[in-house]
């Protein structure tokens, strides 16, 4: 016995391991892009308004589907079809509504005229490229899907770079979801909505060390 999984459904092999590799990339990638929206917040001074947060928050959900993945085969030695079923079928309703939250913001900013909201980043504002990365990760996604089959059941190493790797990506997640999560507490304070706008921290104004 190999953690949780038999040793007679550790197959080996490469593809395996790509799929592996290739939710470790899943994770740091989009908590990365996070970590850019975060950058922007707080390095350049823009602060997200309800859509952004919204999409940061499907970003973050997207890469905990793929973590879930990693998780699994750190703890239990190899991955199973259920757990990327499982895995990657919330990273990609997590895209999904990742996708119409970042349209419905592009949408929002078509007309003539229209400076759009925020910083732009190789000529497209932010939201452009989340709906972008959003839908080439549901593209991903599904290829990754369609050859689940071939891949279930694959040992994983548990040591060496694919444990060390693993872990700083789930740590890489975790950091950046607390972080996040005091961003938006920062920003909405004690109030149930964020403005469409916002120009402050309301948390320093509610309990009182700004006025």
């Amino acid at each position: 016995m190999t953690g949780l999984v038999p040793e007679s459904a550790l197959t080996g092999g490469l593809l395996g391991r790509v799929q592996y590799w290739f939710a470790c990339l899943f994770v740091v990638g989009w908590t990365g892009v996070v970590c850019g929206g975060l950058f922007f917040q707080f390095g350049l001074w823009e602060y997200p308004c309800p859509l952004c947060v919204v999409q940061r928050m499907f970003m973050l959900l997207a890469a905990t589907g793929a973590a879930y993945i990693i998780r699994t085969g750190l703890a239990a030695g190899a991955v199973t079809g259920r757990d990327y079923m499982m895995g990657w079928g919330l990273s990609l309703v997590a895209v999904i509504g990742g996708s119409f939250a970042s349209w419905r913001q592009t949408m929002l900013h078509v007309l003539p005229g229209d400076k759009g909201f925020g910083s732009e980043v190789f000529g497209l504002h932010l939201y452009v490229w989340a709906w972008m990365l959003f839908q080439a990760s549901a593209v991903a996604i599904g290829i990754v899907l369609a050859f689940a089959h071939s891949t279930a059941d694959r040992a994983v190493p548990e040591d060496g770079p694919y444990r060390a790797v693993g872990t700083a990506a789930l740590w890489f997640l975790g950091v950046v979801i607390a972080v996040n999560v005091v961003a938006v507490f920062f920003e909405e304070g004690f109030h149930w909505f964020l403005p469409d706008d916002p120009t402050k921290y309301r948390l320093l104004y509610d309990i009182g060390l700004l006025g």
